[in-house]
């Protein structure tokens, strides 16, 4: 029997309820309103964008248990978690739990006591859980980071492939799957594989206008990243370092510095992992330095911003860790770091890389990355460009932007390069041609008799970091090609010629040698006008005394974005609370008094108004 239609004031009337929120984000509606029809749908959104509810609710409204994939058991926990504290029948089923809480779960599933359940791919495919599922009212199926079904996309995992076998064998269930990362290729097969042909394609963009994205050219990036977190003491952030050994070296270094950081990386015990983990999502640690297994998992609506230490392998890396920043839509900075060696590094991963058409894959998806880092025009039209997505102007909060590079005329500089790289043969890596035009006077040049080329210090009158800059830049723009087979060495290529020749005029943008990238300090809510800073710090404090009695993390609460709101508007009452984004009729019941009386305490202080 199908499930009966469903008004679209019910929707709302949960939207509300349930979860807290006055309205849907662009897509929400329509997606949601489909599946709780019975329709298939591909939903590409952004981190933060609101996936989840698009299964969420429609789970909550058809016959039955929602069946969640999911590929991290910290992921799932989250998940249910928040789910719980909103008054949601939710659990999930994976290798954390013993033999009783799994019988338990199993149990309540049978019982149809769940409105949703999260399970990992491999327990959902293992002996006889599929069979189990035959026997329980399923509501929908739900795919979460569907992209991992794809070998085109950057997190391919053989396990998700195995789930084209759903929708053959729950025919009349909705299928969805959601993914925040995926260009054209990754989409067409999970389209293929999940057998979602027939299936509403929803794509919201990639676009999140609240982060800042930014760039440095790598120059002593401990320091750098220390003046970064200078005055945001108390935001939270993610450091990404390409190596374990560097994640502990930074996190040693910070700790030291008397900032509370800790290192994340799959080197350590599940335990130390997990208390890391958890002591990031309760607000006890500001700082996670971590390899890329950091992250996937991490729900946490207030991380105020993302560091690369070191330069992703992929821009779907890139933008899937800056996404974990302002998940709650409050204007947050992601900053890379950007060193030529760490391109060089890159390529000789890929290059151990034994099948071909993987390396290739790899290599076309660095050298997107390398041009994103490199680019001298808005950043973020270039990053929606790599997913197709097509940016009208400048987007006004990036580095490019706001401190547009300047242009010079780089022919003559350009020249010096040029001809150094020929003079030293057409042999050495970038280091060593900085040195002979800077007139580096080493026991390595002279033994090399390149203190007596015409080009040694003829670019005496430039820091390292110019040259640098500049070689890099004629990389960019094909002048010059590093051999990454033969150490890197840098080669002129045909195009260099007429450059060389004087037949052609170049401009280049000027080195960027900031040393530190401007962006929010604290939360604003830029966009709904002021709130009071001094509330909202009373109100944190309340949220983290609550959070911890429960041994929960503080945004399980509420997140950020509502407590600017309370800081803004004052609620003074149940009714005034509940207009409150985030704040559900569940969490009402179990905190508005609190927060209501650290409003009114704080009120009585400090004068209302």
């Amino acid at each position: 029997m199908p499930d009966p239609y469903i008004p679209t004031a019910a929707i709302h009337e949960t939207l509300r309820r349930v979860f807290g929120y006055d309205a849907f984000r662009p897509h929400q509606q329509a997606i949601i309103e489909g599946v709780i029809g019975g329709d298939d749908a591909f939903v590409l959104m952004p981190t933060g964008g609101g996936k989840s509810l698009c299964y969420q609710i429609p789970a909550l409204h058809r016959r039955g248990v929602g069946i969640v994939v999911s590929p991290l058991i910290s992921l799932m926990k989250d998940q249910v978690d928040a789910l719980l504290a909103n008054g949601v029948a939710a659990a999930c089923y994976n290798s954390s739990l013993d033999g009783d809480a799994a019988r338990d779960v199993l149990a309540r599933l049978h019982a149809g006591a769940l409105d949703l359940l999260y399970v990992s791919p491999e327990r959902l495919l293992s002996d006889g859980f599929l069979d189990r599922l035959d026997d329980v009212d399923v509501a929908l199926l739900a795919i979460d980071e569907a992209h991992c079904v794809s070998q085109w996309g950057h997190d391919f995992r053989p396990e998700y492939a195995a789930l084209g076998v759903l929708r053959e064998r729950f025919g009349g269930v909705p299928l969805i799957a959601l993914t925040a990362t995926a260009d054209a290729q990754t989409r067409d097969d999970i389209v293929r594989v999940l057998g979602l042909g027939a299936a509403a394609h929803h794509v919201s963009g990639f676009d999140r206008p609240n982060i800042r994205y930014a760039v440095l050219d790598k120059h002593k990036p401990y320091e750098q990243l220390r003046r970064f977190l200078d005055g945001r003491d108390g935001q939270a952030g993610i450091v990404y370092a390409l190596s374990r050994k560097k994640v502990e070296e930074i996190a040693g270094r910070l700790h030291a510095d008397g900032v509370r950081a800790a290192a994340y990386h799959a080197g350590f015990a599940a335990a130390q992992r997990a208390a890391v983990q958890e002591a990031f999502l309760r607000d006890e640690l500001q700082v996670v330095v971590a390899t890329v297994a950091f992250g996937m998992g991490i729900d946490k609506p207030n991380v105020r911003f993302v560091v690369h230490y070191d330069l992703p392998r992929h821009v779907e890396g890139y933008y899937q860790e800056t996404g974990r920043a302002g998940r709650d839509g409050l204007p947050s900075d992601a900053l890379l770091l950007y060193g030529a060696q760490d391109v060089v590094t890159a390529r000789r991963l890929i290059d151990g890389n034994q099948n071909p058409q993987q390396q290739r894959i790899e290599q076309h998806k660095l050298n997107a990355m390398v041009a994103l880092a490199e680019a001298v025009t808005c950043r973020r039209r270039v990053l929606l460009g790599y997913f197709g997505e097509a940016l009208n102007e400048d987007c006004g909060n990036c580095d490019v932007c706001d401190d547009p590079p300047e242009q010079f005329g780089a022919t003559v500089e350009a020249q010096k390069a040029l001809s150094c790289i020929y003079r030293v043969g057409q042999r050495f890596g970038i280091k060593h041609v900085i040195d002979v035009l800077r007139g580096a006077d080493t026991e390595r040049i002279r033994s090399l008799g390149h203190d007596r080329l015409t080009t040694h210090g003829i670019g005496a009158d430039h820091g390292e970091q110019v040259w640098a800059s500049i070689i890099r830049q004629l990389i960019h723009h094909g002048f010059v090609e590093q051999d990454i087979a033969n150490y890197s060495v840098l080669k002129l290529t045909p195009a260099a010629r007429p450059l060389l020749r004087g037949e052609l005029q170049l401009q280049l943008a000027r080195p960027r040698v900031k040393e530190a990238a401007r962006g929010s300090r604290r939360p604003k809510a830029a966009a709904d006008g002021p709130y009071d800073e001094r509330l909202f710090e009373e109100l944190r404090r309340v949220r983290k005394s609550l959070a911890d009695a429960e041994g929960k993390p503080p945004y399980i609460v509420f997140g950020d974005a509502t407590l600017v709101q309370m800081a803004r508007d004052k609620p003074s009452d149940d009714e005034s609370l509940l207009a409150i984004n985030g704040v559900g009729r569940h969490k009402l019941q179990k905190y508005g008094g609190d927060f209501l009386d650290a409003i009114a305490a704080y009120q009585s202080e400090n004068g209302a108004g």
